[in-house]
């Protein structure tokens, strides 16, 4: 057996995965792909540039296995698993051919190049950045601001100490127009005497009950925190989130949404399990003085809405000190804009809000990069400014007209997206959470 023969192989740990699409959305490559059930990773594609493992929040993304080239596990095989499988010992991959000291040797080389991958992934995001094709993915940060709290990941979940954490249901609303096909819910969970604490930008997953159409138990469903991190109600160990009900796929076709539909039928006092919290990068700055720009759509709100209600609370306090808050919004109409109501009532001086609809009868389509560039000029300073900050959440089909905004404004007024584009990853300025 050459050294060649063994490679480090990438894969993804299923009973830890939640399911959110981050490393495929961030792989340069397309090595990552999914069915219904999990997300794998194309050993024949996979380049070791690890652009996909920073951003996962769940660290299901970091694991490897010493295999033979020609016996790597196909995508095919890592669909149909509900664990990983064992690392292979020495001597098993010495059965296949070589022998141990060569095995030894093969694993060490693919070790490194494992290692020596992790070390250049900067230097392959940059690479990806200047290719011909636009890849919006390749800025997105994956190291928090500075100035922003600690995050506490992974407290429940398959592997951890405690496999779930159980809430009740203390307020289930609809926040979107009733008769509306858009069917969103403000859901508060309690977590009563147990510890469960997060962050603006965090997220959690609910375990829905019962099994899935194979017979085995439905995976979690991830859905970000719509609470500033002292709770829905101040002082309370609650949280809140917004869902939307899923009612057809992607295709249009009729589906019910598994979690959706369990999430927004629940009633006040109802039991669900939790695991999580996850997400150690989207975080707000806790600098007094830094400005966030969101934006967003439809319920991508929920982390926005979470950054505006901590900072309405601070500034009520008097611990507000001056740094800015814009905000882009989209929706299809405005019936379908959760939060429409109260955020017209915020004030004008404390957030700046830009709304854009796509759908409104009688009105041309209009999108949040369509808002973004009408304000470009208010938006070029903030990119400027190394304690400014943008946030971008919804749907994966508005990230690259967002990023494009942010480098069109950039490059009209002079400036090196590129060089801009990479500051903005480096300092944990830019950040992307598309589904």
């Amino acid at each position: 057996m050459s050294t060649a023969a063994l490679i480090q192989q990438h894969l993804i740990d299923p009973e830890i995965c939640i399911r959110c699409n981050t490393c495929e959305a961030t792989c340069p490559v397309q090595a990552i792909t999914h069915d219904s059930r999990n997300y794998v990773v194309d050993a024949e594609k996979c380049n070791l540039c690890m652009a996909c493992v920073p951003p996962c929040p769940t660290g299901s993304i970091d694991n490897w296995r010493t295999m033979p080239r020609d016996r790597a596990y196909s995508v095919e095989e890592q669909l149909g698993w509900d664990e990983l499988p064992a690392a292979l010992s020495d001597e098993a991959l010495a059965a296949l051919g070589g022998s141990a000291d060569q095995v030894r040797a093969a694993a060490e080389e693919a070790q490194a190049a494992v290692a020596s991958a992790a070390t250049s992934s900067a230097a392959s995001v940059g690479a990806a950045a200047q290719g011909t094709v636009f890849n919006s993915a390749v800025y997105g940060a994956t190291v928090p601001p500075w100035s922003a709290a600690h995050a506490y990941t992974n407290l429940y979940g398959p592997k951890a100490a405690e496999k779930t954490i159980t809430a009740t249901v203390t307020g289930n609303v609809r926040v979107t127009e009733v008769g509306s096909d858009y069917d969103t819910h403000h859901i508060v969970l309690d977590f009563g005497a147990m510890p469960f604490p997060v962050l603006e930008g965090q997220s959690i997953g609910i375990v829905p009950p019962g099994l899935d159409d194979r017979g085995k138990p439905h995976h979690a469903r991830q859905y970000s925190v719509a609470s500033p991190r002292n709770g829905e109600r101040p002082g309370y160990n609650n949280l809140s989130l917004t869902i939307k009900r899923v009612l057809e796929d992607h295709d249009g076709n009729p589906v019910r949404g598994v979690g959706s539909n369990y999430m927004c039928d629940l009633k006040v006092g109802d039991k669900v399990e939790v695991i999580g919290p996850f997400g150690a990068s989207f975080l707000m700055p806790n600098h007094p003085r830094s400005s966030i720009v969101m934006i967003c759509t439809g319920t991508g709100s929920a982390p926005m809405r979470a950054m505006t209600e901590w900072r309405r609370r601070l500034r009520a306090s008097g611990k507000f000190e001056g740094g800015k808050l814009m905000l882009f919004f989209g929706a299809r109409t405005p019936q379908e804009l959760p939060y429409f109501g109260p955020l017209q009532k915020l004030p004008k001086d404390f957030i700046d809000i830009n709304f854009a609809f796509s759908r409104v009868p009688g009105q041309p389509k209009r999108y949040v990069q369509d808002a973004m560039r009408e304000r470009a000029a208010d938006l070029v300073p903030l990119l400027q400014d190394p304690n400014a900050y943008f946030y971008v959440c919804g749907l994966k089909s508005m990230e690259e007209g967002v990023v494009m905004a942010l480098r069109d404004a950039a490059q009209q007024a002079g400036l090196d997206w590129e060089a801009l584009g990479a500051e903005l990853r480096k300092q944990g300025r830019l950040h992307l959470e598309t589904y």
